[in-house]
């Protein structure tokens, strides 16, 4: 088969995932899915292996493969079903991460799953925004295990309607749900119309032979590494609950064509929320590793990409949390730590292409009350890199969204935005110089709920190479004339005129300044 066959067929199936994403962002109801773009969508062959996604949020989509490891077994698929989970236990992120599965049937044979996954404003619990410091899975809102949304194409509307009570907007969250159903129709009608035009065999030939073509790309990057050993050891500030650093330690064993990732040796599960489900640190491993594939070229991303890599980790550890812990910042937080660690531990193995730290958090803020819910995270400063400075104000790694527009956010909740701007000097220092982070100040216009889940309050982003660490972030909430630094995760309530002032870290500096 032709790499020029295989590479337009490739782009054939990205394309409906692309178009699933641009379906739901058009039909969704909250600023988070419809602005920030929070969502991810992919395409599965039916034996549950990745076969294309969008280019959307890398936590979301290196953690699907995980989801249909574990929900594949679960059901006798059928056409017209649809699967809704958001259980971080079961290949799941975090709780407002809802994922809805759809089967595809050929002349009554499976041959297809298409997979949405978005972050709902909501999801009940203890706080508004359901992104918050807990000590258990109930407090952060609903868990849905996985269970049908549709069967047969009737929707059970009873299992909908007592699950949208629950949650703070229930229009919104129903809005948005039905976006997500309306994402997979159209995904099933352009995968059906792809089945009529080459056939069903012709196309599940593509899918396999795409799979090992980018399972050899994998192989030959990892060959490029010297066959050694290589750690590394990264801090979160805290778990939110107690001031004490949590170490995410990682060993990378290049054998040949595979390497193992060993967090064996990674602290243990903690009481705040800071805990990563398995398939966290798996999305945060894949794309790593994926983008020193890009350092090779543009190769398809499917399974067989993932084939080389073997991930180990504990039970019940910092890196692969067990029920009934706390789960909300492990997606957003921790993912990035376990990032940084990998960069670490690979800037020996490839010091010509490993980025220095970037700002290490997502700066996720939660507003609201009984009757809003608003979530959003704030982009800092990207690691400086070999030969580039780094970007400044920029989503980095595991978070691919968009900042909410002022005047989106504005309209819709008592909220103003009195200053958005660039954090000037944040970035390290070095040869090549770290990107600098944000400044985003909030008044709020109403008694309100607020919630800051966020990092790099007290650890620097390292520089690699001589390059210097990046600024450290600031919380500080002006009430009045007092100006109260905050810690980096905290629950408060706010006042009607508080003002809330985020700094975001800049990123290191990559190598000695001359």
């Amino acid at each position: 088969m032709k790499a020029i066959e295989l590479e337009i067929f490739n782009h054939l199936f990205s394309a409906i995932a692309e178009e699933m994403g641009i379906v739901l962002r058009r039909s969704s109801f909250s600023p988070n899915i419809r602005e920030r773009c929070d969502f991810s969508c992919a395409i599965f062959d039916e034996k549950g292996e990745l076969v294309s996604q969008a280019s959307h949020i890398p936590v979301h989509l290196g953690a699907m493969p995980e989801t249909m490891k574990n929900i594949l077994p679960l059901f006798n698929w059928k056409p017209g079903d649809m699967i809704i989970t958001n259980d971080p236990f079961c290949g799941g992120t975090h709780l407002p991460d809802i994922t809805l599965i759809k089967p595809v049937f050929y002349k009554d044979n499976l041959s297809f799953f298409l997979i949405v996954r978005a972050h709902h404003a909501d999801i009940g619990g203890k706080y508004a925004g359901s992104m918050a410091v807990t000590t258990h899975i109930k407090e952060e809102g609903i868990l849905i295990e996985p269970t049908y949304l549709i069967k047969e194409g009737k929707l059970e509307e009873n299992f909908l309607k007592k699950l949208i009570v629950k949650l703070r907007n229930p229009f919104e969250r129903e809005g948005d749900l039905k976006a997500q159903i309306a994402s997979l129709v159209r995904g099933e009608v352009r995968l059906n119309e792809l089945i009529k035009k080459y056939g069903i065999f012709k196309l599940q030939e593509i899918v396999e032979e795409l799979k090992n073509y980018s399972q050899r790309a994998m192989e030959k990057i990892i060959e490029k590494a010297p066959p050694e050993e290589y750690s590394f050891t990264d801090y979160l500030d805290d778990d939110g609950l107690e001031e004490k650093d949590i170490p995410i330690k990682v060993k990378i064993i290049f054998k040949g064509k595979k390497v193992i990732v060993d967090f064996s040796e990674s602290a243990s599960q903690v009481k705040g929320c800071v805990n990563a489900p398995k398939a966290v640190t798996h999305s945060a491993v894949y794309y790593v590793f994926l983008s020193l594939l890009n350092t090779l070229g543009e190769y398809p991303i499917n399974q067989g990409c993932f084939r080389p890599i073997e991930i180990i980790t504990k039970p019940a550890t910092i890196v692969s949390a067990t029920y009934p812990s706390a789960v909300a910042a492990g997606n957003v937080e921790t993912s990035q730590r376990i990032v940084d660690v990998l960069l670490g531990a690979l800037s020996k193995a490839f010091p010509n292409l490993i980025p220095s730290a970037s700002c290490g958090t997502m700066n996720n803020i939660a507003i609201g009350n009984e009757r809003i819910a608003y979530y959003e995270t704030i982009g800092g400063g990207m690691g400086a890199r070999p030969g580039k400075d780094g970007l400044s104000g920029v989503h980095t790694h595991m978070t691919n969204t968009l900042n909410t527009p002022v005047e989106a956010l504005e309209h819709d909740y008592p909220v103003r935005i009195e200053n958005y701007a660039i954090r000037k000097k944040s970035g390290g220092e070095g040869k090549y110089r770290g990107g600098d982070g944000l400044i985003r100040e909030y008044i709020f216009l109403d008694d309100l709920s607020v919630t800051i889940l966020s990092e790099r309050r007290k650890h620097k982003p390292f520089g690699l190479f001589g390059g210097k660490p990046g600024k450290k972030g600031e919380n500080i909430l002006i009430r009045g004339k007092e100006k109260i630094y905050l810690p980096g995760k905290i629950n408060l309530f706010v006042k009607k005129r508080d003002k809330l002032i985020i700094k975001t870290p800049g990123g290191g500096g990559w190598g000695e300044r001359g």
